[in-house]
């Protein structure tokens, strides 16, 4: 039976890779490097930043004042050396030479998958480097305009040096502004989407699976009204039928285990599920867990199971705050365990099992050194190993709404409660998630012949016996301080 809920360890590569040497390759990594992710619990290495990008665009594009600041809040001491530009302003899918050849990549999935890791590399479909070589090879590519454009928006509209005067779109996100160091691809183009799905094609050969940028963009609706000025003034038609409806099901047909997971907003997850996508990222649950809307997590965890599989859940990546920052050290190790112990992927980002609390822009190329947390080290040290228990992979998951202890005290509607269940054996998790001691009763199905029920606490290595007549009457009394949780097992 498969892993239903695998987890993604995610790294930032052209920085990460700085630890085996100030000029290290992929060759550089030790082969049994990634041993110790794999033993506990790993299944996917995302390789975040391995393709080539074009650095005679940093002076032009890199030095605009909302990223300035950026560098500064993350690097004090930053020096013009550090700006690498950003990993996903992509010249083409080549392997950045500073990182290493195709066949040093080749030998690295080689070396991940022998460990029982697969790998997951970058695919940025919405867009290209600003400078990109397609750009003269290959004009088609991407999203044409006209001076007028230009003169109207020169924040959103360029020429680039090599494009003989045409005037193309930046690429962008339809609420933000445009991304200058970019090129939008053009998704109405069939030369476009022939080339990107050729690209996926190829892309089976080098990993085990991609993680989309933005996949939601591509979406005929969304690219229509993103860019409508444009299509409509040159008249270019709607496609019928959506890329990424085509592009998947060539690439499954190709390569059946190939996975895709699409980064998506919006509330278009389902929609790009029903296209193909292995997993969707699921940036709601983050929120509900950084707001502390308690009845909007349960809620949210009330939706159709089979979309909740193929979600992906997070609280940290290298879009977001820092969880240690954003959250606080406590807070997060609560949302921590509520994400790990639910369906779904589990994406954690490297420094994330540290504590680390400073985000790092993509385009910055030098992290600082930041002191170990024990506590949150600790912590995850305890977490890794029970999500990694068989449970957690082909169990059964259930929500739980917990009880009130009385009819005077509120404090149960702070808890979050789930079990899992597989042949004799019970995981009930319960997540105190507020920041006030809470009690509450939880009652849960089970079958047993035993009179008295052992309550092994995984997470705080603790023991407790429960008669199974009071539990079945009254369900199991639990008390924890702020932002404090069980992880129990039980042997029926």
């Amino acid at each position: 039976m498969p892993n239903k809920n695998p987890k993604t360890y995610e790294i930032n590569t052209r920085n990460w890779i700085k630890q085996f040497g100030r000029d290290a390759r992929l060759s550089d990594i030790p082969k049994d490097y990634f041993r110790k992710f794999a033993e506990s619990g790993i299944d996917f290495i995302w390789m975040m930043g391995i393709w080539k990008t074009r650095e005679n665009i940093i002076d032009e594009t890199c030095f605009i004042a909302e990223l300035v600041s950026t560098y500064t809040k993350a690097l004090p001491d930053w020096k013009r050396e550090d700006i690498i530009g950003s990993a996903f302003s992509i010249d083409c899918y080549e392997i950045n030479p500073l990182i290493g050849t195709k066949d040093e990549l080749l030998t690295f999935k080689e070396d991940l998958n022998r460990l029982g890791l697969k790998l997951i590399l970058d695919f940025v479909p919405n867009h290209f480097s600003a400078e990109s070589k397609y750009i003269s090879t290959n004009p088609e590519f991407f999203l044409e305009a006209d001076v007028e454009s230009l003169q109207g928006d020169s924040r959103t509209f360029y020429k680039p040096h090599s494009a003989d005067g045409k005037v193309f779109a930046h690429g962008r996100d339809p609420f933000f502004l445009a991304w200058t160091d970019t090129v939008q691809v053009n998704f109405f183009s069939q030369k476009a989407r022939n080339f990107l799905k050729n690209t996926l094609l190829e892309l089976t050969d080098l990993c085990d699976g991609i993680r989309c940028d933005m996949a939601m963009l591509a979406l005929n609706n969304v690219f229509y009204n993103t860019w409508m000025g444009v299509l409509n003034k040159r008249r270019i038609p709607k496609p019928e039928d959506e890329f990424w409806n085509g592009a998947i099901k060539e690439v499954k047909k190709k390569a059946p285990d190939f996975l895709l997971i699409a980064e998506v907003y919006w509330d278009l997850e389902s929609q790009l599920q029903n296209q193909g996508f292995d997993y969707t990222y699921d940036k709601t649950f983050s929120d509900l867990l950084f707001y502390n809307d308690i009845q909007g997590i349960k809620n949210h965890l009330h939706f159709d199971d089979e979309q909740q599989q193929k979600s992906v859940r997070f609280i940290e990546n290298h879009d977001e705050l820092r969880a240690a920052a954003k959250f606080g050290k406590p807070r997060s190790l609560a949302a921590a365990a509520a994400f790990s112990t639910i369906q779904g992927m589990k994406l954690f980002y490297d420094g994330q099992f540290e504590g680390k609390k400073i985000r790092i822009p993509s385009q910055l190329g030098r992290e600082p050194e930041e002191k170990v947390s024990e506590y949150v080290k600790n912590f995850y040290k305890k977490l890794l190993p029970i999500i990694n228990n068989d449970i957690f992979k082909k169990g059964k998951w259930k929500l739980i709404d917990p009880l009130p202890i009385d009819a005077w005290n509120k404090a149960f509607e702070n808890f979050l409660a789930w079990t899992w269940s597989l042949e004799n054996e019970i995981i009930l998790v319960a997540i105190n998630y507020a920041a006030v001691t809470s009690q509450c009763r939880i009652k849960f199905e089970f079958s047993t012949d035993k009179e008295i029920l052992k309550f092994e606490d995984l997470l705080n290595d603790a023991d407790y016996h429960r008669s199974v007549y009071e539990l079945r009457a009254n369900g199991l009394y639990v008390e924890l301080k702020s932002y404090q949780c069980h992880i129990f097992r039980i042997q029926l």
